[in-house]
């Protein structure tokens, strides 16, 4: 029976990007292998310590919170095959939404695809063809390059979002005035944070 680290489960609203305000049912999953050193969930970075949830638990606690979406994130996802789950969750008719930053082999169908690319630990070329959306964490001015470096290899339609560091007020600052002369950018806040929810 396949499982998977499971570090939480619980059901809220997206807090950011292109579905940000919307009825979600997030499953977190263990295991990282890239680090960033600004991460508010550094207790993913092991397989280690959470409990394995096999599919069909995984699919029932989903579909009896009746989701607009269901979010697989992490942790790193994409370090693991994620294939039968969203096999699974399609099956019951949900909506299923990626959050990675495609540091590994894509695996799984997704009705959208959010890439937070980090110069930690480099994309896998299998993500970009799979991209709705870019979001890219801005903490110094370097950062811009970067995200304008990964913008080039996805797709016109892709939304392009910075998202600032949250213990870096500047960042905010630094992206207002870079999407004033760079209109095919868009801010994404961490709304969950400023309303104090999970």
């Amino acid at each position: 029976m396949i499982t998977y680290p499971t570090v939480e489960t619980f059901h809220s609203i997206q807090g950011e990007g292109a579905f940000a305000g919307v009825n979600a049912f997030f499953i977190r999953l263990g295991w990282c292998d890239v680090y960033c050193p600004w991460c508010d969930q550094k207790e993913t970075w092991t397989r280690k310590g959470h409990p394995e949830k096999n599919i069909t638990e995984l699919v029932l606690e989903a579909k009896n919170v009746n989701p607009s979406i269901v979010i697989i994130t992490g942790g790193e996802p994409l370090l693991h095959d994620l294939n039968p789950l969203t096999k699974a969750l399609h099956e019951v008719n949900l909506k299923v939404h990626l959050e990675t930053s495609g540091a590994h082999p894509f695996s799984g169908e997704f009705d959208w695809v959010t890439f937070s690319p980090k110069t930690f630990k480099k994309p896998d070329p299998s993500i970009y063809n799979h991209v709705n959306e870019l979001k890219v964490v801005i903490s110094t001015l370097e950062d811009f390059q970067w995200a304008e470096d990964q913008a080039k290899k996805l797709p016109p339609h892709t939304l392009k979002y910075l998202q600032p560091e949250w213990k870096k007020k500047e960042s905010q600052q630094l992206i207002f005035d870079y999407i004033l002369s760079h209109p095919q950018w868009r801010i994404s806040l961490q709304t969950h944070k400023f309303l104090n929810i999970r």
